[in-house]
């Protein structure tokens, strides 16, 4: 199960579980795989609704190798992402809410 609590989402791919997450180093990645001059940018841009496939594909990407998953772009293009385009969306969307949430407390 994935713990909201350390930024842990659950993503399935063809079938398969997988926890994803923003880590320093994957949110590190995002950064340089977007060109953008902050995450705070990002986080806007998905606020407002302004967001891209490729943004999409970008946060996913970075939450699995995250999670430990070893895979790439070119890998997550070709797997059946459970929900579709839309959940890979809200997932995207929980990854940046998640990795900036403060815990209860």
């Amino acid at each position: 199960m994935a713990n909201p609590w350390a930024g842990e989402v659950a993503v399935w791919l063809d079938g398969q579980r997988h926890v994803a997450k923003l880590t320093l180093g994957a949110l590190a990645e995002l950064e340089a795989a977007l060109a953008e001059d902050s995450l705070i940018a990002l986080v806007e841009r998905f606020e407002g609704g302004r967001f891209s496939s490729r943004d999409v594909l970008a946060l996913l990407v970075a939450g699995l190798r995250g999670g430990g998953w070893d895979g790439s772009a070119g890998d997550l293009r070709t797997v059946e992402i459970g929900g579709g385009p839309v959940e890979a969306a809200r997932v995207a969307a929980e990854l940046l809410a998640r990795a900036f949430a403060l815990p209860p407390g």
